[in-house]
């Protein structure tokens, strides 16, 4: 039996403790950092150790930017930063601060930014005995009628002491005499005295009585006050005032207009004449605060408002009234009146920006903070309940805090500073009261530049046409490039891409500024060497990462006429070319006489030659092919024509600004025989004449072929040609559609040349296995 009563006993015992544990675990678990303090200490006093009691580490708070969030007011308290203890930085007088208030508690809202946290630190001023008691007057005037029987009471002027607690006025003492005595009654605002009569007054006897009240508060030592009480006796008046409610009880809005009634009292007094008649008053002991708000008319009673009320300051007044008659020792009857404030909806709720991050980098997440909002509204009830939003024009949302009226501001969709690089964000808070009130407030948010846009080119690809016989040295063309981003993340240097192949040795000698993109050649271009040529320049911005862009660069060498004619017949010698030919005396009109011939290493208009006679001994006889170069003879020659004859010619190109070439042919006439024997001579030395003209014909047009060949495989290699490494690596990928380009095509001003393919000038004379001519050029068509 003793066994089975001990288990139940037993089971009770441990959930009893683990109650009692779970208790004491959350309520640590949910009170605040609580610390108390004397009032009065010196400055520099420690409060408490907040690092220590939050569990951080010291360096935490410095590192974090640990603070007091403060109003307007200089603050009471400060933190030190290197060892995390509270210390009070002005005294405080608790009197000053709470006033009558107990206890006396002043809450410190404490942030730890980088990651934001709110803590809250409730430091309780402790009283201490600084104050003495202090009644209002010195001495205080009595009259009481002979008729006071004992036990009659009479309320005094209370002592006021601003301390609290144990050390606020405890209780009351009367000098020793044998007719009264004193009391003492409780009220909300503190102990009133009353005097109680305790032997019955016989002016007669004694008219006065000088009596000597001491009010002592409950300090060791105990400090005290006293007033000196002159009590006058009367004659008989013998009936006090009645009231006829036994509780007054009124209701009125607070901000009520001066003057409005409130509630009216009624006495009655069952004496006759002065005796009867009732006036009424404040009671002596009132609060100055409450006799600036209320106001009593002494012959009707009527209670009205005479100062603004403000349910926020107070809710509840309890005010003191006292009906007297006029007789000669008037009776007074004293009546408590209470007055409840009702609340009106006539504060706007207050927004407050507790931690603001003015700028936001534009790659946040959507959920970042960017500032935390208090919202308050010193109502109560539906009056003082508060919805906050925000416009609904930007990417910003509100969520609420697990802590009433507490609200982050948060994005809700991904930021672009190059759409918009500044939102102002209008937050609205609206109460529920009828007409409902609110408030705004106006933040801005920059948006900071993320490196998040790489550089673009204004064209894609670049076409340029380039002269040749170029000023090395000089920019011949430019590439410009932008970024959408902002200061560093928007600087943007240029350079040519070279990645070491044959092909593109040319960007060897091309220099870029990197700052402006100004392209710079360091030698003279040549169209006869190179006529078109392709590279890629990189762009870079200076943001981390940097982030690049490419583009093609085709340049196009314009031809000039920069090769003047040469002379390959007749030859040239001692810098001159000067040919003798010998022709029969009796040829007919049409014979030819010799052919000039000359080529030109420029192209189209700029290699299309001309032959005209600069000089001529006769103009009769001779004539020349303005475009084979033939020299023949116009008519039959004459006994009297002279036996030698010089001309001229001159070849001369057709650029815009021709050059030329001149050479000389000496024509012999001979009689027919010596014709015949000097033409077999001359036609061994032609032969090997021939033979050497061929071989300078042989290389020239070799070397110009070869020229020509090199040109188109490099182009079909440029547009056919790809490679993977670059373009994956570097640059974008160019799509072609395949064509094997046969053609090239220039611009010039307003019209377009296109070259298509060499062709042997007009006049030109073919034999097998030998060519005489070498004035080799491509034909030019107007598109």
């Amino acid at each position: 039996m003793e066994q089975r009563g001990l288990k139940p006993c037993w089971e009770a015992r441990c959930w009893f403790v683990f109650l009692l544990v779970w208790g004491v675990f959350w309520s640590d678990a949910l009170a605040q950092i609580r610390y108390s303090l004397n009032e009065e200490v010196q400055e520099g006093t420690v409060v408490g150790n907040i690092a220590k009691d939050l569990g951080l580490d010291k360096n935490a708070l410095k590192n974090r930017g640990y603070r007091i969030v403060t109003g307007s007011s200089e603050p009471f308290f400060q933190v030190n930063d290197n060892d995390g203890s509270l210390y009070l930085k002005r005294r405080i007088d608790r009197e000053e601060v709470c006033e009558r208030t107990s206890p006396c508690l002043i809450n410190l809202k404490t942030a730890l930014e980088n990651p934001l946290e709110i803590h809250y630190v409730v430091v309780e001023i402790i009283d201490i005995n600084d104050h003495s008691p202090v009644f209002p007057e010195k001495e205080k005037r009595l009259e009481i009628s002979e008729s006071a029987l004992p036990g009659a009471r009479f309320q005094l002027q209370a002592a006021r002491d601003p301390d609290v607690g144990q050390f606020s006025i405890q209780h009351y003492k009367l000098s020793t005499n044998e007719y009264f005595r004193v009391e003492v009654k409780d009220r909300e605002d503190g102990k009133i005295p009353i005097l109680v009569v305790k032997k019955s007054l016989d002016r007669e006897t004694v008219d006065s009585h000088l009596l000597l009240l001491t009010a002592l508060d409950g300090g060791k030592p105990a400090k005290s006050g006293t007033t000196e009480i002159m009590i006058k006796v009367l004659d008989i008046n013998d009936n006090a005032p009645v009231f006829l409610l036994d509780d007054y009880l009124a209701r009125v809005d607070e901000n009520t207009p001066v003057g409005k009634v409130i509630i009216q009292v009624n006495a009655t007094d069952l004496d006759d004449g002065s005796n009867g008649e009732v006036v009424y008053s404040f009671g002596s002991t009132m609060n100055q605060n409450i006799l600036r708000l209320f106001d009593i008319n002494s012959l009707t009673g009527e209670l009205t408002v005479k100062g603004l009320l403000d349910y926020e300051e107070k809710d509840k007044y309890e005010i003191e009234i006292e009906a007297s008659d006029k007789g000669t020792a008037p009776l007074t009857t004293e009546k408590t009146v209470i007055i409840k404030i009702v609340d009106v909806n006539d504060n706007v709720p207050e927004i407050e920006v507790t931690s603001f991050s003015n700028s936001i980098p534009e790659d946040s997440r959507p959920g970042t903070t960017v500032a935390l909002i208090s919202v308050n509204d010193l109502d109560s009830g539906l009056n003082g309940k508060v919805v906050c939003t925000v416009s609904n024009d930007n990417p910003f949302t509100l969520t609420p805090s697990l802590k009433d009226n507490m609200f982050s501001l948060v994005t809700k969709e991904p930021l672009d500073r190059e759409k918009k690089p500044q939102y102002e964000v209008t937050i609205m808070a609206k109460d529920a009261g009828q007409p409902p009130l609110t408030s705004e407030k106006t933040i801005s948010v920059v948006v900071s530049d993320v490196n998040d846009n790489k550089p673009e080119f204004t064209l894609n690809p670049y076409t340029f046409y380039v002269s040749e016989a170029n000023e090395p040295g000089a920019t011949v063309f430019s590439v410009k490039a932008f970024d959408h981003d902002d200061n560093d993340n928007a600087l943007i240097s240029y350079h040519i891409y070279r990645d070491g192949n044959v092909e593109n040795k040319i960007t060897s000698f091309l220099n870029i500024n990197s700052e402006n993109g100004d392209i710079v050649a360091l030698k003279r271009f040549d169209f006869e060497t190179l006529k078109t040529f392709q590279f890629h320049v990189v762009a870079t911005d200076s943001g981390t990462p940097s982030l690049s862009n490419n583009v093609t660069v085709n340049v196009f060498i314009l031809d000039q006429n920069d090769n003047a004619p040469v002379i390959l017949y007749p030859l040239s010698s001692n810098g001159s070319a000067e040919g003798v030919e010998e022709i029969p005396r009796n040829v007919n009109a049409g014979h030819l006489v010799t052919k000039v011939r000359a080529y030109d290493a420029d192209i189209g208009y700029n290699g299309w030659l001309l032959f005209s006679l600069q000089e001529v001994s006769d103009h009769s006889l001779f004539g020349l092919d303005r475009y084979t170069g033939q020299i023949r003879t116009l008519r039959s020659f004459t006994e009297t024509d002279e036996a030698e004859h010089k001309l001229v010619i001159l070849v001369k190109d057709n650029g815009n600004f021709s050059l030329s070439a001149t050479a000389t042919v000496i024509v012999k006439l001979v009689e027919p025989k010596e014709a015949f024997a000097a033409s077999d001579v001359k036609s061994a030395a032609k032969v090997d004449d021939a033979d050497n003209v061929t071989l300078y014909l042989m290389i020239t047009l070799g070397s110009v072929s070869v020229l020509f060949l090199v040109s188109i495989i490099v182009l079909i290699a440029m547009q056919c040609s790809k490679s993977s490494e670059y373009t994956s690596k570097y640059l974008q990928e160019t799509n072609y559609d395949g064509t094997l380009c046969h053609s090239i095509q220039y611009r010039s001003g307003d019209k377009r040349y296109m070259l298509v393919g060499p062709r042997m000038s007009i006049g030109s004379t073919i034999v097998p296995g030998i060519v005489y001519s070498a004035n080799f050029f491509f034909s030019c068509w107007h598109i």
